[in-house]
């Protein structure tokens, strides 16, 4: 990697066609001419993540020679529907979708790269017949999705769609203009269905356990609620194959554009950043075709689920072990709790006490060496993550990521002290003060819910995990309230880092 130079030869704004062309001279930049991208992916949530990995990836094999010719005709439409996203319209729109990525390594240098991967970007609730228009063409064959766990629409406690969400039963009215993504994709499919184009692959890369299964039930049962015969047909006819993606990218702030800008000459208005590291593990399951991903180090499997429960039940669950309690304890960002000997003994205690024991043998995988290095990732200074954003819409997180390893292994008959810590944390954590009496913006999509059970639990100790959408029957089994109320009780009357310390004994 490189420093930044010290004093860049003028500013290059990425808004102007000048601009574009003279930054992909000053730093790494696409070496294929972008004019020959013919899209064929369209990418559901144009956000960091998916800058920061799928596009970063059909870029890199752009970039190579040899795997170019075949990579032409992936180019990536990237499609937003919520109204929050509609600032990214015409960042994205003024640089002819070219931004550039920031890689940050721990010593603090940088490595920044612009990547012209995506073909355009459409804001579907100002053009919604541009984005069907694009997702009906017979070069779509891949659909891919970062809709965040939330955004797939099924109850936690039992897995089912849900029907009475108002979007969606807007979405489902006879000759609506659809506005969700179940809306738009269901109506692509079934006008590529009546016109005789064959359907494209939906690929899921968000974080949730097979999430391709998961991608196929709640789009057939959309589907099926809007014609029982469709819904049959997608599930049968249309590939949703399952994906484990990796690579921490915080959210971009104001002092990453001004880095940028002052380190490089780049005026960008919508950079990412994130971690050096990168792991994509993707079923081959694409019956229309797809990238030859594997040039560019994808790793394409048959059987996706050792892979994404090591990092579920490893980085993800680590991710919240650090968050809620890294807050109370007065952390505003992961790399400094994780720099605390208390939290990273901690961390790895639950990793390989508690995390570990539940996973199948993962191909080709060092688990003891995963574990270091996602210690020395989650301690990096220069990424600057912060725990407020890990802690965020945790009732979509917890209940996927850590629930099932509490239950497998109170079903093997082995301790889950750790893993109940993590819920205490979570629960004093929605309390809505950290440690030192200061207020905390508890962002979650059952915030009411989750909060009103917070608050109860002054006269009912239990009252957080009784919501069974969340955690099932965890609040009557002895295995887990035992530990759970011990460690909320050391929470409140010693403090996070004092609770993690008496927790946090290396495994045997």
């Amino acid at each position: 990697m490189n420093r930044a130079p010290r004093t860049p030869a003028g500013e290059l704004d990425l808004a102007t066609p000048a601009g574009r062309a003279a930054a992909g001279r000053r730093i790494a930049g696409p070496g294929y001419d972008r004019t020959r991208l013919r899209t064929g992916i369209v990418h559901f949530g144009v956000g960091g993540f998916h800058r920061a990995h799928q596009a970063m990836y059909l870029d890199r094999l752009l970039s190579d020679e040899a795997s170019r010719a075949a990579a032409l005709e992936w180019g990536i439409c990237g499609v937003d529907v919520l109204p929050a996203d509609r600032p990214k319209k015409q960042a994205l729109t003024a640089q002819d979708s070219l931004y550039t990525l920031v890689l940050k390594a721990p010593d603090g240098s940088t490595e920044p790269r612009l990547i012209g991967s995506l073909t355009g970007y459409l804001f579907a609730p100002d053009e919604p017949g541009r984005v069907l228009a694009v997702l009906t063409s017979p070069g779509t064959r891949v659909v891919s999705l970062t809709i965040t766990e939330g955004g797939y629409n099924f109850s936690q406690a039992t897995g089912e769609f849900d029907a009475a969400s108002p979007a969606v039963a807007a979405d489902l009215v006879p000759g609506a203009v659809p506005s969700t993504v179940f809306g738009f994709v269901v109506e692509a499919l079934a006008r590529r269905r009546a016109a005789g184009t064959p359907p494209f692959t939906v690929m899921s890369c968000d974080n949730i356990r097979s999430n391709g299964d998961v991608a196929r039930r709640m789009f057939a049962a959309f589907a099926s609620l809007r014609d029982p015969a469709l819904g049959a047909w997608l599930a049968a006819e249309v590939a949703f194959p399952n994906s484990m993606v990796d690579r921490i990218t915080p959210v971009t702030t104001a002092a990453d554009i001004e880095q940028l800008r002052a380190g490089y000459g780049i005026r960008d208005a919508l950079p990412v950043v994130c971690e050096p590291f990168a792991q994509w593990v993707l079923e081959d399951t694409f019956p229309g075709g797809r990238p030859p991903w594997e040039r560019a180090g994808v790793q394409l499997v048959a059987d996706v689920t050792p892979y994404e429960l090591m990092k579920l039940r490893l980085l993800n669950v680590g991710h919240q072990a650090l968050a809620y309690a890294g807050y109370l304890a007065g952390y505003r960002y992961a790399h400094d709790a994780a720099a605390d000997p208390v939290f990273a003994r901690f961390l790895r205690g639950y990793m390989q006490a508690e995390g570990r024991p539940t996973l199948p043998g993962v191909p080709g995988t060092d688990l003891d060496a995963y574990i270091a290095t996602l210690l020395e990732r989650f301690a990096n200074p220069a990424i600057r993550d912060t725990l407020a954003r890990l802690a965020a819409f945790s009732s979509d997180r917890i209940p996927q990521w850590l629930v099932p390893v509490i239950r497998s292994n109170i079903e093997a008959g082995r301790p889950v002290t750790r893993s109940a810590a993590i819920v205490a944390s979570w629960a004093r954590y929605a309390e809505g003060t950290d440690e030192q009496g200061e207020p905390i913006d508890v962002v979650d999509q059952r915030r009411a819910e989750v909060l009103a059970r917070a608050a109860a639990q002054g006269r009912d100790p239990l009252a957080f995990i009784r919501d069974e959408q969340l955690f099932g029957d965890l609040a009557g089994q002895p295995e887990f309230t035992g530990p759970y109320l011990a460690a909320l009780e050391s929470f409140r009357a010693r403090g996070a880092r004092a609770t993690y310390a008496g927790l946090g004994q290396p495994a045997p």
